[in-house]
C-alpha cells in the first residue's frame, strides 16, 4: 500500500520529470530500471509504478541483491526443493513465484554474479525456472522492476554485468537525482517528515528554525533522501525545544557549514598544491565519498583515486 514513509515528495523539475516517466510507465507491463545513488528513493519509485499498474492489487516483492550472499540469494530467488542443500529441511518457495501476478522489485541488481544473472536471463526470456534441487518447471509471470547504484554499463564493459540481461531489464530507465540536485526540494522534504515523525512520537512542536532550514538546504547530503529522513527523526526525538534548532542536528552537519563555506587559497600556492588541498576540503564535506566528490568538481572518481 501507499507507504507515507517512502512517499515522493518534490516540486522541482527534476523530481516532476521522474514523475511522468514512471506515472507513463506503470501500466505498460515493460521492464523498469531505476537508477540513482543510495538513498534516493528508488523503492518508493517501485512502489509507485506498482501501485498505479495494472497488478496493483497482486504482490510487491522486494529482494535487494547486495543484502545476501551469492548461494541464498540463488535460493531466495528461485526457492528449493525439501533436501536441495544441507539445511533445505522443507519446500521453499522462492520470490519469483510469491510474485507471480504481480511485481518483483529487484535493488542493487549491479551485485549478482555471472552465474546467476543467466538464470535471471532464462526467467525474462522464457518466463520459466526450477526451484535449487527439483525439477518440475514453474512458470513465472512477474513484471520486473530493479534499481542499481552503479553504473551498469562500466559494469558491462568490465565483464561483471551480461549486456543482454542489462537489455531485458533496461527497457525503460529512470534516474533519481541526488538530493543535493534539487535542493528546492529540501524543505517540502523537512517538513514532510516533521508531520511523520512527530505523529509517530506524540510529540508536537512548533516547526524548524530558519538558521536549521538554511543549514539543511546547504548541506551536501550524501546519504540523500535517506539520511535526511534519519536526521529529522533524530532531530524530533532529540529536541528539548518547542522548535528544531542547530542544536538538534548531528555534528557533522552543522560542523560543514560553521567554517564557511568558501576555502581560501594562498597567494602564489602551486596549482598541484591547489588541486589537492580542493579535493581534501570537498572529499571531507562529503564524509569522503569519492563518487560525490568527483561529480561535484566535474572530474573522474578515477582522477581522485589516482591522486
Amino acid at each position: 500500500g501507499y507507504d507515507q514513509q517512502s512517499a515522493i515528495v518534490g516540486q522541482s523539475d527534476a523530481i516532476r520529470d521522474v514523475i511522468k516517466i514512471a506515472e507513463q510507465v506503470a501500466p505498460s507491463q515493460a521492464s523498469v530500471l531505476i537508477q540513482g545513488e543510495s538513498g534516493t528513493g528508488k523503492e518508493a519509485i517501485a512502489s509507485f509504478i506498482h501501485n498505479r499498474g495494472t497488478r496493483k492489487d497482486k504482490p510487491f516483492v522486494k529482494i535487494s541483491c547486495a543484502a545476501l550472499p551469492d548461494t541464498l540469494l540463488e535460493s531466495e530467488l528461485f526457492g528449493y526443493e525439501k533436501g536441495a542443500f544441507t539445511g533445505a529441511v522443507s519446500q521453499k518457495e522462492g520470490r519469483f513465484e510469491l510474485a507471480h501476478n504481480g511485481t518483483l522489485f529487484l535493488d542493487e541488481i549491479g551485485e549478482i554474479i555471472p552465474s546467476l544473472q543467466v538464470k535471471l536471463l532464462r526467467v525474462l526470456q522464457e518466463g520459466e525456472f526450477e526451484r535449487l534441487g527439483g525439477t518440475k518447471v514453474l512458470k513465472s509471470n512477474v513484471r520486473i522492476i530493479s534499481a542499481t547504484n552503479v553504473n551498469l554499463a562500466n559494469a558491462i564493459k568490465q565483464k561483471r554485468f551480461r549486456e543482454d540481461l542489462f537489455y531485458r531489464l533496461n527497457v525503460i530507465t529512470i534516474t533519481i537525482p541526488p538530493l543535493r540536485e534539487r535542493k528546492e526540494d529540501i524543505p517540502l522534504l523537512v517538513s514532510h517528515f516533521l508531520k511523520i515523525y512527530q505523529e509517530k512520537n506524540e510529540k508536537f512542536l512548533n516547526g524548524i528554525s530558519e538558521e536549521t532550514l538554511d543549514i539543511l538546504t546547504d548541506y551536501i547530503w550524501p546519504g540523500n533522501v535517506r539520511e535526511l529522513k534519519n536526521v529529522i527523526e533524530r532531530a524530533v526525538v532529540l529536541t528539548q525545544e518547542s522548535i528544531i534548532t542547530p542544536n538538534d542536528l548531528p555534528e557533522n552537519i552543522v560542523k560543514n557549514l560553521i567554517k564557511d563555506r568558501k576555502m581560501s587559497v594562498p597567494f602564489g600556492m602551486p596549482l598541484r598544491e591547489i588541486e589537492k588541498k580542493i579535493i581534501l576540503e570537498t572529499l571531507k564535506r562529503t564524509n569522503g565519498d569519492k563518487e560525490i566528490t568527483a561529480n561535484l568538481l566535474g572530474i573522474a572518481p578515477r582522477t581522485i583515486y589516482r591522486k
